[in-house]
């Protein structure tokens, strides 16, 4: 009888770290569909915004810095949409170069500098490889969810980079808000240009500073 107590025990704590698992499971995926929900709204609203486009260099504070809110380019964008959830792109990817530079792209600035390290294309591709998803780089529509990452190559070694939302176009793809010279636009340009990356990212573990900008 002893021994078949013991087993009962055991699968009740059994059942229970299984039920325990599974409502974590369920209030993780509630949480990264409100994220999503949240990163989509956001990058809609941008669309709203006149932006004039200027790649310049800018000193701006840190972290929670941004360049002027009437000017930016396509990765200005993507730092304003995740920064309008919590989440300071900014600081997350200038202390990862700082923390592991090697593994960043350095033909164009040296040593890490919190003014730029997040305006560029190939940082942001790096950072969102090594802290969120990397998904398939295919012409697959289906392939795409809203809150996903695309990078491009316009040609003549021009990247960008924007964010898939959850409006379709008359391609029936996802339609993308992104920053290619006139502003902040929500168009149906998802597969006009030879795709580079796909991402999906939701945050570092440890949660980043709050700023406006």
């Amino acid at each position: 009888m002893e021994i078949w107590a013991r087993r009962g025990v055991w699968l009740v704590i059994l059942f229970g770290a299984a039920a325990t698992t599974g409502a974590l499971a369920q209030a993780a995926a509630a949480a990264n569909s409100q994220l999503v929900r949240k990163l989509v709204d956001a990058a809609i609203e941008r669309t709203t915004h006149q932006v004039r486009y200027d790649g310049r260099y800018v000193r701006i504070a840190y972290p929670g810095g941004d360049v002027p809110a009437d000017t930016g380019v396509c990765t200005d964008e993507i730092v304003r949409i995740y920064r309008a959830v919590g989440i300071d792109l900014q600081k997350e990817v200038h202390e990862d170069i700082v923390a592991h530079s090697d593994a960043y792209p350095r033909k164009r600035q040296r040593p890490a500098d919190s003014n730029i390290d997040h305006r560029r294309v190939p940082n942001l591709m790096v950072f969102f490889a090594r802290h969120g998803q990397v998904l398939p780089k295919s012409t697959n529509a289906a392939d795409y969810e809203p809150a996903d990452i695309v990078t491009w190559d316009l040609g003549g070694g021009v990247d960008h980079i924007g964010m898939v939302v959850d409006r379709r176009g008359t391609s029936r793809a996802y339609m993308v808000v992104h920053n290619i010279g006139r502003g902040p636009k929500l168009e149906d340009v998802l597969f006009n240009w030879r795709v580079t990356g796909h991402y999906r990212y939701n945050g570092r573990s440890s949660p980043p500073a709050s700023a406006g900008h």
